[in-house]
């Protein structure tokens, strides 16, 4: 690849992710302290556009770019309209108001995910060995992102508005590069299109495979305390005192960074059950650190707590989606991905948004205080159910 090609699609990433990263980190406080007739509930109603976004994501970028418009130009085309939305969120002081401009922008935004990937690979003669040196600087936008808005202590001063007005304007930066990438055309152009295809539902056969359909239902259960985590993490660390709370989040990604730079020792020297074991683990004990951590004595447990991200993220889904690839073989790897990706971020996550809200609103103290010990035992605990059975069930070929 060119070193011209390189850095426009490493800049690309970098802003992918730095416009998400810049509002979706403190969604849930902005919510409860900036919208008239925000509840806990709530919260998780606007984490919930995520999901919905995730399941029509295909239908966007399987029909329009794979079949019609290229992609640079549907990337650029769909943040010039982001741009636009952010800032109308960033203005807005009502829930009833926000939410379905929120959820038309995640519908938008939730295809470039997959169109980001799409652009890279086309220019990349052996993606396995070149995207991760493009797709780390996507995680740096999100880091620097964070540490930017706890710099700038816009949770303190109760600015959180300017968050979106910042996503805002680096979606319009990106609007406008996009149309500058490499020519990615529809690479379907004028055949047939195939619901199943699209969906990944020609995988659902992997399904047979009993170990896979044990891996693919703990894919599901673990999403639930995931959004636990996306919803009321930066809440709950503002409310017991932390300072620049977006900041500390951001060693979450420090952590996925460092961790995703090791994972091929670990995969060689445990295999695919270990791996998945040792993930859903880490999120066990990062809720209990949680749990019992606070502001003061305890401090250390919330930035391990947040640190654990690296393994809760590398170790389950990175290795999930490289036994995914190896499970469907070759006839079906695409498909594969797409499937499995629709049912974490798509129905496993819609379901902890849905519950999250309610179950957190139901340990509501006084005011707006929580009791927030009692709150983060409830995803340890299913997290920890889910692995005792991944354990007893799940076997692996090679294990």
């Amino acid at each position: 690849m060119r070193l011209a090609v390189r850095v426009q699609l490493s800049f690309m990433m970098f802003l992918e992710f730095f416009v998400w990263g810049a509002w979706f980190v403190t969604l849930g406080t902005f919510v409860l302290k900036n919208l008239h007739g925000a509840t806990d509930e709530r919260v998780g109603y606007a984490f919930l556009t995520q999901s919905i976004g995730a399941v029509i994501a295909p239908f966007i970028v399987g029909i329009i770019a794979d079949r019609f418009i290229s992609a640079q130009a549907i990337l650029g085309a769909i943040h010039l309209a982001g741009a636009a939305l952010l800032w109308i969120c960033s203005g807005m002081t009502d829930f009833d108001s926000f939410y379905p401009v929120l959820l038309v922008y995640m519908i938008l935004y939730m295809p470039t995910l997959a169109l980001v990937n799409s652009i890279s690979f086309r220019q990349m003669s052996d993606p396995s060995k070149e995207f991760s040196f493009i797709r780390v600087f996507g995680t740096i936008g999100w880091i620097i992102a964070g540490l930017l808005i706890g710099w700038l202590q816009w949770e303190q001063s109760n600015s959180l508005d300017l968050t979106f007005k910042m996503a805002a304007g680096a979606s319009l930066l990106l609007g406008v590069f996009s149309f500058t990438l490499p020519k990615t055309p529809p690479a379907k152009k004028g055949t047939e299109i195939s619901v199943k295809e699209i969906l990944g539902l020609d995988a659902i056969r992997m399904l047979k495979n009993r170990s896979y359909l044990l891996f693919f239902l703990a894919s599901i259960a673990i999403c639930i305390p995931l959004a636990f985590y996306y919803n009321f993490t930066n809440p709950f660390l503002n409310e017991i005192g932390m300072k620049a709370a977006a900041g500390k989040q951001s060693m979450g990604q420090m952590s996925e960074f460092l961790f995703m730079l090791v994972m091929p020792l670990f995969f060689a020297r445990l295999g695919v059950k270990k791996m998945l074991a040792l993930g859903m683990l880490a999120w066990v004990v990062r809720y209990a650190l949680f749990a019992y951590g606070n502001v003061d004595t305890n401090y250390w447990m919330l930035i391990a707590g947040i640190i654990l991200h690296g393994i809760c993220y590398d170790f389950f889904f990175v290795t999930g989606q490289i036994y995914t690839d190896k499970v469907a073989g070759e006839e079906f790897k695409s498909s594969a991905q797409g499937f499995v990706t629709l049912a974490t971020y798509g129905v496993g996550m819609l379901i902890g948004f849905l519950i999250s809200g309610p179950i957190v609103a139901a340990y509501k103290t006084s005011g707006t205080m929580h009791d927030w010990h009692a709150i983060w035992l409830i995803p340890a605990g299913i997290a920890a159910v889910v692995l005792v059975l991944f354990m007893l069930f799940f076997r692996d070929g090679k294990q």
